[in-house]
């Protein structure tokens, strides 16, 4: 890369020492020769960049793919260093040949390229430059061309005249019927872009037609294109042409043989209702959104459900309980006894957003028994997604009344195989008991969070000695004296190191919640007595935690028997300790 260096400074040969770059046998190399081109630009000036090295680009290594990527991606950049917009007709012929190799990637970014180049031409010059290589492209016999083609029409057709508008027109619905499905494909790809710059009435003689056909289409990755280009077509036109132009084939895709396209429909089945307007929801959408409910592939029903707060969210406030009573309430009945766990896991996150929409009275009456259900499912998943989601029950009626139901899901899932299952059910305690108090949690859930304090995963034990700071605050250091902190101390003596360190950020946590007579009088002692461990990590753990609590003491307690200990773990033979001892030293020293 040498050759770099040199024609910065001497511009007279750049071109050469490009070329010499080029046939370096390290394909690196000759990338980073062509991810440099804007350097190279800039020492030749404008009009040499646009006369001598655009020509020498376009036929300098056309095998290559990835470095006619690269080429594609600078080139898209370039309109400034030929000149400007002016001069931007001159970076057309080498993208339009790229436009048609095999490689799609390839291809791809040099319409890319050639979208943004055009995107600042003059109307008389994308009518005079881009129109013709978009021509050249649409009766390209490759495949590939016609298939680049389909990407150019929406950038071109609001510039130009009102003749080319209608050859454009007519070349788009030309493609929409070729032979080759590549390029039908990307065709259905492009219609919804196209469709946004058509006239209206253009727009429903001349592509909502070819919509109708992609969306028959005997492929069926095609149909799933047009399904997404459905919302676009659907945006623009109003109520009563969707009604009698595209809802027939809105039920011909909820229907469809292949489920990738109910599957696409379910997926963007929310940003649908957003744009064919009340009438046609109340009419139509609900009779499909049901249909997809139903759906006999998995992962259709699946999708569907995870859009069921959204759908019914949609509807004004006076229809939502209505909607969610007659049509999806029967349906939730079926879903959360439903064969597939993954479809019931999804039921199991969304369900409880129905709450607000139906209110104290028919969350008790019709939501209730389907959570209590859900909280029995054997799938552990099921029962922690519902967990998870309470606050929506609780805002509404309260989580008491869920509260028997619970404790046994609780139980169970506190002793379950995943620790990530064991970590949700940690951080919702705080929330839990802060509902169903103190008395609750020393009866029913002590026991289990002694447990999490002693779990053999880190993650878990971690999580709990956060959350003990939380249960202090909503309970009271007396309480906390009584029957937290008995338990923490306790784990000093466990002969597992780590659980002697889970005991230290336990005291650690604590300290900011219970006040210097119980640091004093209860963690200290404890926290002294682990200095002298056997294990280092045990150790500068303690220098940590005198650090941490030192604020809390008295001065003279600080003097009497903290710096001493500190002092003893500064002459200590491992480097850790005196590392984190001088640490707490210099951290006191300043207070």
């Amino acid at each position: 890369m040498a050759a770099y260096d040199k024609f910065v400074d001497d511009s007279l040969y750049p071109i050469a020492i490009l070329n010499d770059a080029l046939k370096s046998e390290d394909l690196q190399v000759r990338v980073n020769s062509i991810k440099k081109l804007s350097t190279i630009a800039l020492a030749l000036g404008e009009e040499r960049t646009r006369l001598e090295l655009i020509p020498f680009l376009s036929g300098s290594f056309h095998n290559e793919n990835e470095m006619l990527l690269t080429l594609a991606d600078q080139l898209g950049n370039f309109t400034p260093l030929v000149g400007g917009p002016e001069y931007g007709m001159h970076l057309i012929p080498p993208l339009e040949s790229m436009a048609t190799v095999e490689e799609v990637l390839v291809r791809d970014k040099a319409i890319e390229s050639l979208r943004l180049v055009a995107a600042q031409l003059s109307a008389q010059d994308l009518e005079n430059h881009v129109v013709p290589a978009l021509r050249r492209l649409v009766s390209g016999n490759w495949f590939a061309s016609r298939a680049s083609a389909c990407g150019l029409f929406s950038v071109c057709y609001a510039s130009v005249s009102r003749a080319v508008k209608l050859e454009l027109r007519s070349n788009f619905r030309k493609l929409c019927q070729d032979e080759v499905p590549t390029v039908r494909r990307a065709a259905a790809s492009k219609l919804g872009e196209f469709a946004r710059v058509v006239e209206i009435d253009y727009l429903k003689s001349d592509l909502i037609p070819s919509f109708v056909e992609l969306a028959k289409d005997d492929q069926y990755y095609i149909r799933v294109l047009a399904v997404e280009a459905c919302i676009s077509v659907t945006e623009l036109l109003t109520q009563d042409a969707v009604m009698h132009i595209l809802l027939s084939t809105l039920y011909q895709c909820a229907s469809d043989s292949s489920w990738h396209v109910r599957y696409k429909l379910a997926e963007k089945f929310v940003d649908l209702q957003k744009v064919v307007g009340p009438k046609i929801m109340q009419r139509d959408l609900i009779s499909i959104f049901e249909t997809l409910l139903q759906d006999p592939e998995p992962e259709v029903r699946a999708t569907s459900v995870t859009n069921i707060k959204d759908f019914c969210a949609n509807f004004n406030i006076t229809d939502q309980q209505k909607v969610i009573k007659k049509s999806i309430l029967p349906r939730l009945y079926k879903l959360v006894s439903d064969r597939n766990t993954h479809v019931k896991s999804k039921l199991a996150s969304v369900i409880m957003g129905l709450s607000p929409m139906l209110g104290p009275h028919n969350t008790i009456k019709h939501l209730l028994p389907l959570v209590l259900k859900q909280l029995t499912d054997k799938c552990p998943e099921v029962r922690l997604n519902i967990i998870s989601n309470l606050d929506y029950v609780n805002n509404v009626i309260g989580i008491r009344r869920l509260s028997k139901a619970l404790l046994p899901v609780i139980v169970q899932l506190a002793e379950d195989s995943k620790w990530r299952v064991r970590l949700a059910i940690i951080e919702y305690i705080p929330a839990l008991v802060g509902q169903l108090g103190q008395k609750f949690f020393d009866k029913e859930l002590c026991e289990i969070y002694e447990r999490f304090l002693n779990d053999h995963v880190y993650a878990i034990r971690e999580a709990a000695a956060l959350n003990m700071k939380k249960l202090v605050e909503l309970f009271g250091v007396q309480w906390a004296k009584q029957t937290i902190i008995p338990i923490v101390l306790n784990m000093s003596g466990n002969k597992n190191y780590l659980f002697r360190i889970s005991c230290l950020f336990c005291l650690n946590n604590l300290a900011e919640v219970c006040g210097a007579d119980i640091i004093t009088k209860k963690f200290l002692p404890t926290i002294l007595l682990l200095a002298s461990d056997l294990i280092a990590n045990v150790r500068f753990n303690v220098a940590k935690t005198l650090q941490k609590i030192s604020p809390h003491l008295d001065a003279s307690i600080v003097d009497i028997q903290v710096k001493p200990t500190l002092m003893k773990l500064y002459g200590d033979a491992d480097e850790d300790v005196k590392y984190f001892a001088s640490e707490a030293l210099a951290a006191i020293a300043n207070m």
